[in-house]
């Protein structure tokens, strides 16, 4: 697919209906090769967590829509073909002198009818971009290259680590057990976890 065709901007509370539907289709039903249906029933996300994300402005929140042309001088239609979501962080150290900015990419949505045209490649690789520069440029000059990104993925899901990794992130050994709340839906195993991923950024 041709880079240029791909484009994002800043969801906005409009984008919310849109959101939840791409979301959940994603992730909650069989199609593509990203969901999580065998692992987890019922939502992937409420439409509080999505106002509050939109509203938070430490976490960007970009969305791909359609437009009637294509591309990004079309009219949008109000459907949404991806999103993904950039989250700024800070990490302090034990004496909390040091602060070690991240960002934390998530809800990361490529519409099943266009996985595997790269699609998802030029989503993330924007994000990237953007979390890069956002992160050095806050960052104190001596530390920027404790900078990272980090993402989690679902345990059970090699295809997936696989895809992250050539994509030069690795695991760090940080895991949680999947929240069982029911506020991002059911998990369908008892020994499912959230495993952490990371990718250093460097100046």
């Amino acid at each position: 697919m041709d880079k240029d065709s791909v484009f994002l901007r800043q969801a906005k509370a409009d984008d919310m209906e849109a959101l939840e539907q791409l979301l959940n289709r994603c992730y909650r039903q069989t199609e593509g090769w990203t969901n999580e249906a065998d692992l987890i029933g019922g939502i992937r996300i409420t439409p509080e967590e999505l106002a509050n994300t939109i509203a938070n402005p430490t976490h960007y929140l970009f969305v791909y829509p359609k437009t009637t042309t294509g591309s990004r001088d079309g009219e949008e239609t109000g459907a949404l073909l991806g999103c993904i979501a950039v989250d700024i962080k800070a990490d302090h150290d034990v004496n909390n002198s040091v602060c070690h900015k991240k960002a934390y990419i998530g809800m990361f949505a490529v519409h099943p009818e266009l996985q595997g045209q790269g699609v998802g490649h030029q989503i993330l690789q924007a994000a990237e971009t953007f979390a890069a520069r956002h992160l050095q440029t806050e960052m104190p000059t001596p530390h920027k290259k404790s900078a990272r990104l980090t993402m989690s993925i679902l345990s059970h899901r090699p295809e997936l680590l696989a895809y992250y990794q050539r994509r030069g992130y690795q695991l760090n050994g940080n895991k949680m057990p999947f929240p069982n709340d029911g506020n991002n839906g059911e998990p369908k195993r008892q020994d499912l976890e959230l495993l952490e991923l990371e990718k250093f950024v460097h100046a």
